[in-house]
């Protein structure tokens, strides 16, 4: 499948790096949009040499105008496929809709535990022996899609939210450009709650 993917970020970019890395993803990669000016996954698509673009929150009336903007931005690109990569904004169910099936969402808790911006804080205050990582196909509700992957990371005695995250991170470096891999692939069948994988076999 020749998709076309745009990654929406709101910060550093790293899950955003991980995937131009890739070399079954990065060529794909056609967009890159955040709400943010100053996020660093922007200096990371020129770097790419991958369109940037910022699309201002503040610039728009409500959640759904934003989403009709981005839409704009999206099927100016022709975009086929979306990846959220630490984008710090909620998506109107327009937008969703729009690409349903079709967008990835990595999150850094074993969801449905700790949803939410502050996944990994929660977690050691809760006080869990295992936190994680999960990819997921997004739907209207935060954090919520089908599972496609998901791998726990043990919380250390010592950890600190930096050091717990940092692990979390290496984990979710290595498993979302595989996951996206495979929806560029159309490998990914979604039946309702379960999220089967063609081929499932050789997927790591």
């Amino acid at each position: 499948m020749d998709a076309r993917v745009a990654v929406l970020v709101s910060g550093a970019g790293t899950n955003l790096q991980a995937l131009l890395d890739d070399p079954a993803v990065g060529p794909h990669i056609v967009l890159v949009v955040s709400d943010r000016a100053e996020a660093g996954g922007l200096d990371r698509a020129r770097s790419a040499g991958v369109r940037a673009r910022v699309l201002d929150p503040t610039q728009h009336p409500s959640r759904d105008a934003y989403g009709l903007a981005l839409l704009d931005v999206l099927w100016a690109e022709e975009v086929d496929l979306v990846a959220l990569a630490g984008f710090m904004r909620i998506l109107s169910g327009q937008v969703v809709r729009a690409f349903e099936g079709r967008m990835l969402n990595v999150h850094p808790s074993l969801l449905p535990a700790f949803p939410g911006a502050t996944a990994v804080r929660d977690a050691l205050a809760w006080g869990v022996r295992v936190a994680g990582v999960t990819v997921h196909v997004v739907d209207e509700e935060v954090d919520h899609g089908p599972v496609v992957f998901q791998e726990a990371v043990p919380v250390r005695l010592d950890d600190d939210e930096a050091s717990l995250h940092a692990r979390i991170q290496k984990v979710e470096h290595r498993l979302y450009p595989l996951a996206l891999r495979l929806l560029i692939e159309g490998r990914l069948k979604v039946d309702g709650r379960v999220v089967h994988v063609v081929g499932e076999g050789d997927r790591r």
